[in-house]
């Protein structure tokens, strides 16, 4: 994908950590990450780092949005998001049915199953404008 950079080695090695499984799907959804920051002007270029030493993905020049993490749990592919946003509950309202939650600050899927790619964008997309576009 053509607005995906190149995986850095410190990212290249948290990727690595997870199962196999989960590397793969979770290295899908950091393209969808740079795909949906591309297709919005207002997100601007990610900064793309560790944080807990989970690949993260933070709006740093924009400052649009929070943060997006990645993570692996229990056979699950797992977004974090901040506890202190809305964003949780606005995605369980939106999507009550396609994901599961972990209080105010996950939102988690099977890695077993097909990613809901539509909907994952759209989540990806409220976290990365938070700030233009919070309640």
């Amino acid at each position: 994908m053509s607005n995906v950079p190149p995986l850095p080695a410190n990212i290249e090695t948290a990727f690595d950590a997870y199962s196999a499984q989960g590397r793969e799907v979770l290295l899908v959804l950091r393209d969808l990450i740079f795909e949906t920051a591309t297709s919005n002007p207002v997100i601007g270029p990610l900064t793309e780092t560790l944080k807990w030493g989970q690949p993260a993905y933070l709006t740093e020049a924009s400052k649009s949005g929070s943060t997006v993490r990645l993570g692996e749990k229990d056979g699950h592919g797992v977004i974090y998001l901040n506890c202190k946003t809305t964003l949780v509950s606005t995605i369980r309202d939106i999507y009550p049915d396609i994901f599961a939650y972990e209080g105010s600050r996950a939102v988690k899927f099977p890695l077993d199953q097909s990613l809901p790619n539509n909907a994952l964008a759209h989540c990806i997309e409220m976290a990365l404008t938070y700030h233009r576009n919070k309640p």
